[in-house]
């Protein structure tokens, strides 16, 4: 064993190893340090020189033999004190540039509310996927007057916080990602609730002289997004050619007082549909109640080209909406309904109705038809169990001959 204050030199490779006593409260406290060369100033060439620390000569040497086996074979990083936090923003300032201006907004909401106050100090090469998975564990439990987050949530605070850690692999700041290994909540699809006939047949009732009777109508009637008929302009409504081009969404940024802003579509793909003439007739209607408003506002009439305003000629509020469609759904009997469910009406009415998948699939602006077969899927098995009940009257029709 070396003695106090001795070197210890080639045994373990590059470096040295001592053992150092330090007076504290008068009091001596020793442990044991190795120092190596980590390389070399580009400035100055001068070696730079790195230590590691340990309560015993076997561990600090365990650890000078993992850095100078890291070094010969180029895999070393060295020692930083940046936070997870300060990473992240450096992340979110500097890497950030290729995605779309409302998803960036939304991943600097994660990193804010739910990432740093929970991960924030940490030291970023101290980060590991044990205290990774409880950060996602506790997003799913409640705690005092805060809602737990759902499972797609915090889905979506690990797609963040995996981006941010696989740029700082990248960089050279990690070895690794530690939240590769994390587990994620699984999420149950929530079951669908169209309107059925008789349930369409009393909303459109209950909306008779409603001033969002034009917006839900539509709505019902072309399965677009609650964003997507938001934003619609009346630029992309062609009369002659009884087509709606969707190019756009109406959104607010997530976050306190957050503005509206024209974001681009879900898979960033515009679409061209075609509505029934009943719809396009609908639309036509509209923009002569709306030239009367523009008339009767004067100047005080805001020139946004939406399709869809409030009396002076400006966006609808997405909380507005929401609340007026409650009421309404309220009134025909489906308190839970959503406005997104006259989306899956529209699908499901249009499936149903022999419209071939790829069609709706096309309609609705998913990416592929197989998500859409996911989603509606067992609107075609109960086709197909009404096909088969068909074909067993036929069958039986045969046999009596």
């Amino acid at each position: 064993m070396a003695h106090k204050g001795q070197s210890k030199r080639g045994a373990f490779g590059a470096g040295t190893i001592r053992q150092k006593t330090v007076q504290k409260n008068g009091k001596s406290y020793s442990y044991w340090e190795a120092r190596y060369t980590a390389g070399y100033d580009p400035g100055t060439g001068r070696q730079v020189q790195r230590s590691i620390t340990g309560k015993t000569q076997r561990e600090v040497a365990k650890k000078l033999r993992e850095a100078t086996a890291m070094l010969d074979n180029g895999t070393y990083i060295a020692p930083s004190k940046m936070t997870v936090g300060e990473w992240l923003d450096i992340w979110a300032e500097n890497y950030l540039g290729n995605v779309k201006p409302f998803t960036a907004v939304s991943y600097r909401g994660q990193i804010e509310n739910h990432i740093k106050p929970a991960i924030g100090a940490i030291r970023l090469e101290a980060l590991n996927a044990h205290t990774i998975q409880r950060l996602y564990n506790d997003l799913g439990k409640p705690h005092g007057d805060s809602t737990p987050l759902s499972a797609k949530s915090i889905k979506n605070v690990h797609g963040v916080l995996h981006k941010a850690l696989n740029q700082a692999v990248a960089v050279g700041y990690l070895r690794f990602n530690p939240s590769d290994a994390c587990i994620l909540p699984r999420i149950v699809r929530k079951k669908l609730t169209p309107f059925d006939e008789k349930q369409s047949r009393e909303f459109l009732e209950a909306l008779k002289g409603h001033p969002l009777e034009d917006l839900f109508t539509v709505t019902l009637f072309t399965g677009m997004r609650e964003g997507e008929v938001l934003g619609l302009k009346w630029d992309c409504v062609d009369f002659q050619r009884g087509t709606i081009l969707i190019d756009k969404q109406l959104q607010r940024e997530k976050k306190k007082n957050g503005a509206y802003i024209f974001a681009p579509l879900k898979n960033d793909k515009a679409r061209t549909i075609t509505p029934a003439p009943w719809v396009m007739d609908v639309l036509k209607r509209h923009l002569a109640r709306q030239t009367e408003q523009r008339e009767y506002a004067k100047e005080l009439w805001e020139d946004s080209g939406l399709v869809f305003t409030d009396e002076v000629g400006h966006h609808l509020a997405i909380h507005t909406v929401y609340k007026k469609f409650k009421e309404l759904a309220a009134s025909i009997g489906c308190p839970d309904a959503r406005v997104h469910d006259l989306r899956h009406s529209y699908a499901v009415a249009a499936i149903r109705s022999g419209d071939d998948i790829k069609t709706v699939q096309g309609n609705l602006g998913h990416a592929t038809a197989a998500f859409t077969l996911d989603v509606y899927g067992h609107v075609t098995d109960q086709m197909k169990t009404a096909s088969a009940a068909r074909m067993e009257n036929y069958i039986k029709d045969i046999l009596k001959l």
